[in-house]
């Protein structure tokens, strides 16, 4: 198999991965902090942010993942 073929291989890969990964990762975080929220109902709005804050930096690893298989697809 050709170089090309092979980095095209890897992209799809590395790009699934970071596609499971991201949404495993907030799925947990939701869970949680529904679980929080359930159990102390008073603290919603300091879990909520913590959790938007999380949320934003998972995905901003998953972006970044993504990006990478972009370049290593298109590398030349």
């Amino acid at each position: 198999m050709d170089p090309k073929g092979l980095a095209f291989l890897g992209a799809g890969f590395g790009a699934g991965l970071a596609a499971i990964g991201v949404g495993i990762g907030i799925g947990r975080l939701a869970a949680n902090a529904m679980d929080g929220i359930a159990r102390q109902p008073q603290s919603a709005g300091t879990i909520q942010t913590a959790m938007l804050i999380a949320a934003g930096l998972i995905e901003g690893v998953g972006l970044f993942a993504l990006v990478i298989c972009i370049l290593l697809a298109f590398k030349g």
